[in-house]
């Protein structure tokens, strides 16, 4: 009877308390391309473009630094995630060791973002700002780190199931990774880019979901979001992939319809039907005979949670 009620349960996330944005010490290289902000206030150039970048050798081993690191970092994210811990907590947590590996957390100043990462508990769909509300026995959350090391960004996230978490939502959180991860596997040269988005959306609509249609996943190298925007459900970008081009595959599955409405802040998003969803994200390269995960790393023991409350 138990677990019948937690399925159907009606609890919902509310915003909480958002604490003041963190500071980086002066010595942190800051990204300065569109949309962060100048030491002068003023937005700086916007670097998009259409065009789809090819990188260099050099800049894909630059690349595979600061996506191994945001790899590592969102697995010590997600280990944090407890019942009665706060995201503003784990966001701490998160800021402080990405400032401890030298680098800057790339979410902190994007378009006014105020956080290090996004945290997405439950029904909230993606771009949840952490703030003072405990987790939940029960909850899954979506936690993205990205961070921006040596001129380059790594970004991925991943699902943290906090206590006890009912079958069907674990249930969501599996389909979704292998959404991602067959996707992943079917990159490589002359590949269109749309073939991403109809294996997303066969996978879910199989096992009985609905795919977020309202985000996609993007290029990424020395500016956060740029070509290819990499949509999750089937469309018309017929552009094919070429060696050495980096982007992002982040689909969201939801229960429900995942239709989504925008929180007063601008920033979160949630489904308007109240079901739950869940995302994972990898940084990926185009190879000469296939596709490498960037954002993929070797367990390190020296990321230990930060004495800050």
């Amino acid at each position: 009877m138990r677990r019948h009620l937690a399925r159907f349960s009606t609890r919902v996330v509310k915003r909480n308390v958002v604490s003041a944005s963190l500071t980086v010490p002066d010595h942190i290289v800051r990204p300065t391309h569109y949309p962060y902000h100048t030491d002068s206030g003023d937005v700086s150039i916007n670097e998009e473009t259409d065009e789809i970048q090819i990188k260099t050798l050099e800049e894909i081993e630059l690349m595979k630094q600061a996506c191994s690191l945001a790899s590592k970092i969102r697995s010590f994210a997600c280990s944090l995630a407890k019942p009665g811990v706060t995201t503003d907590w784990i966001d701490r947590c998160v800021h402080k060791e990405v400032i401890a590996h030298g680098a800057y957390p790339s979410p902190l100043g994007y378009a006014g973002f105020p956080k290090s990462l996004c945290s997405s508990i439950n029904e909230v769909a993606c771009h949840g700002i952490p703030d003072m509300r405990p987790l939940e026995d029960g909850d899954i959350v979506n936690l993205d780190v990205s961070v921006y090391l040596n001129g380059f960004h790594g970004d991925c996230s991943g699902m943290a199931l906090v206590g006890n978490v009912i079958p069907e939502h674990r249930r969501l959180c599996s389909v979704t990774r292998e959404a991602m991860d067959a996707a992943i596997k079917i990159c490589a040269p002359g590949v269109r880019f749309n073939a991403i988005g109809e294996i997303i959306f066969e996978r879910a609509r199989l096992n009985g979901y609905s795919v977020v249609r309202r985000f996609s996943g993007h290029g990424i190298g020395r500016v956060f979001h740029m070509s290819p925007y990499v949509l999750h459900v089937p469309n018309r970008e017929h552009r094919r992939m070429r060696p050495r081009m980096t982007f992002t595959i982040e689909p969201i599955l939801a229960e429900g319809s995942g239709e989504t409405y925008m929180w007063p802040d601008k920033w979160t998003f949630a489904t308007t039907d109240g079901k739950w969803s869940a995302q994972y994200e990898e940084t990926v390269a185009v190879t000469d005979d296939g596709v490498q995960i960037l954002t993929q790393h070797t367990p390190s023991p020296n990321l230990t949670a930060p004495g800050v409350s």
